[in-house]
């Protein structure tokens, strides 16, 4: 009699999300509560990292040892409170969100977190107000609107000290990048436009993982 097998297949994206979580570092009780109540709370809670990306960009963090981060859309706080995991004493995450009908959500969960020290969290548009700081940045994690990723790069790249990593998510768009039938969708639009831009700017190093695209501000 065949064996049962917890996961599905390789083209089951929830099966293969079980997989990963299975065999990488728990999420943590609080990490949790705060994806439960995103879900429940907000209107659009897979915005939200999540279990996978989270430990990812712990570990990103961990490896790159930052001393400042800038973080381009905080959402409910679940990336930030990751990437503060991860900083060294002394770190600081600075995580701008330009909707500010978050705040009242966001910020119990960001205070409220072990990590609450290691965060400064803003609301406004960071483009802007991010380089009002004086803050030569050794990582910048740019989720915001995916309209105006290259706007935002452009704004962001003289703050991000010589060497520095830029991580920006959604750059495949669920493979929407490749697909015809996205060609009118504005942010499909603005993640080409993106990706193209990064593609032929020789000022930085680039590459991708399978969750972010990263680019080393050489």
């Amino acid at each position: 009699m065949p064996t049962t097998n917890t996961y599905t297949s390789l083209t089951d994206e929830a099966g293969c999300d079980a997989y990963l979580a299975s065999h990488i570092d728990p999420e943590g009780d609080y990490l949790y509560r705060l994806y439960r109540a995103t879900n429940i709370h907000t209107i659009h809670g897979r915005m939200a990292s999540g279990h996978l990306q989270g430990r990812l960009l712990k570990m990103l963090v961990q490896m790159i040892r930052p001393k400042n981060i800038l973080e381009v859309g905080t959402f409910s706080g679940y990336s930030a409170i990751c990437m503060a995991e991860g900083l060294e004493e002394g770190g600081k995450l600075y995580t701008f969100e330009i909707n500010d009908e978050m705040e009242d959500f966001t910020r119990p969960w960001i205070e409220g977190s072990p990590v609450a020290d290691k965060i400064d969290f803003r609301i406004g548009d960071a483009a802007e107000e991010a380089p009002k700081l004086g803050v030569l940045f050794d990582m910048a994690f740019v989720d915001g609107d995916k309209r105006n990723y290259t706007e935002v790069y452009e704004k962001l790249l003289p703050i991000i000290r010589p060497g520095g990593y830029i991580l920006a998510d959604n750059t495949l768009w669920d493979w929407h990048v490749i697909d015809p039938a996205y060609d009118h969708d504005q942010q499909t639009i603005g993640i080409r436009r993106f990706n193209d831009f990064i593609a032929k700017d020789d000022r930085i190093e680039k590459g991708y993982s399978p969750i972010t695209r990263w680019v080393n501000a050489d």
